[in-house]
């Protein structure tokens, strides 16, 4: 679900949605990525792909050090507003992007949100420290600061790839349908066995929904012999 639904859906659809709104490309556009985790990295890896300078901004310093060593640039979200063209928010937190960040982006900056809910721009403040704003295409929206920068925000905060698109395509969400069914199959097959909670998906079922993808891309894979799945349970042999 992380890696189709999130990383290669929302990666996708996301530049999708902004691309259709604007009739702008990504290419050689500095973007600032607020939030590095499945949807975060997705839209990192699809920017990166259609020629974008790719920031990441970050809190948790696992995923900010991942986000380095992935090639892109890591910096504060104060400090990449300067720089940025256009400030994606993927954070699912409330008032990620408010005054002060609004106050240091630069004229022409696009502001968009693909995480959560509206309240991860403060849309408000941003309504209050505009002189002016205006209607500049359907979903974009003009907001011009008091230093006298015009931001664009995308589809009212909203989440963008929903509010401006698509959403997540449908080759990519036959594998969410998919999870979802096997695992209402499973739960009606094992409820007795089954406790009230939260639990992982079993894996032979995510491998289930991966053999029916690549079967429907025409896609074959190896398979371990006796002797390698022997090996790989055994720890009497090799380091």
């Amino acid at each position: 679900k992380y890696l189709f639904d999130n990383v290669h859906g929302t990666g996708q659809s996301v530049w999708d949605a902004i691309m259709r709104s604007t009739n702008l490309v990504l290419a050689g556009k500095t973007i600032a990525i607020v939030g590095f985790g499945w949807c975060g990295r997705g839209c990192a890896l699809r920017a990166s792909g259609l020629g974008a300078k790719v920031i990441v901004c970050e809190v948790d310093a696992v995923k900010a050090a991942d986000a380095a060593m992935n090639g892109y640039q890591v910096m504060p979200l104060l400090d990449a507003c300067q720089k940025a063209d256009i400030v994606l928010t993927v954070t699912g937190i409330r008032n990620t992007i408010g005054r002060a960040h609004f106050e240091a982006m630069k004229d022409g900056a696009l502001i968009a949100n693909a995480g959560h809910f509206r309240n991860e721009i403060d849309v408000d403040a941003l309504q209050d420290l505009a002189v002016k704003n205006a209607p500049m295409r359907d979903m974009v929206h003009g907001y011009k600061t008091a230093s006298g920068a015009w931001l664009y925000l995308i589809g009212d905060g909203n989440i963008v790839n929903i509010a401006c698109a698509d959403g997540n395509p449908a080759e990519i969400m036959d594998t969410s349908f998919a999870l979802q069914a096997l695992n209402a199959r499973y739960l009606v097959e094992h409820c007795d066995e089954l406790e009230a909670g939260v639990y992982d998906v079993p894996d032979e079922i995510d491998q289930a929904v991966a053999r029916l993808k690549l079967a429907a891309m025409n896609i074959n894979i190896d398979t371990l012999t006796a002797e390698q799945i022997k090996y790989l349970s055994s720890w009497q042999e090799g380091t």
